[in-house]
């Protein structure tokens, strides 16, 4: 990939709604229901999607309305990434942000918009929905996904 990568030159306020968009790489791992733990404040991720979440595919059934849907949801903003330390170490806003670069398996410099499903980074397939699980039991299902 050339150094003249839009990500590489324009600062993440910049970015068009398009590039903005390509950013994501469709994991879902942003998706899962998480836990905070009170006295560390350390956020534990589970293997359960948000409501919205199609975890066969690990994206959203309804992106654009995702917000009155499910009114916890958080939009990614350039304004807002620092605040959102809870967002995976993989996630390639959070990687732009601290001024790293794109993982080799980033659609964006792979050219293949499967290519996060067929290196193993994504959540498709191996996820609960909301539905299945009680809320009392989510301490049950906390999985570190950083670890794919």
């Amino acid at each position: 990939m050339p150094d003249t990568a839009f990500w590489k030159v324009k600062p993440l306020s910049e970015l068009n709604k398009q590039e903005w968009e390509s950013l994501c790489d469709e994991c879902g791992k942003c998706c899962v229901l998480k836990l905070e733990d009170v006295d560390t404040s350390f956020i534990h991720y589970t293997d359960v999607g948000c409501r919205l979440l199609d975890c066969n595919t690990a994206r959203c059934r309804d992106y654009d309305n995702r917000k009155q849907q499910v009114p916890d949801c958080v939009i990614l903003t350039p304004d807002n990434l620092h605040q959102l330390g809870w967002m995976p170490a993989s996630c390639a806003y959070r990687l732009i942000h601290e001024g790293q670069d794109l993982p080799d398996w980033h659609p964006l410099i792979t050219g293949d918009p499967d290519s996060t499903r067929k290196a193993g980074k994504s959540l498709a397939g191996r996820l609960f929905t909301e539905q299945e699980v009680d809320e009392e039991a989510l301490g049950n299902h906390l999985t570190d996904w950083d670890q794919l």
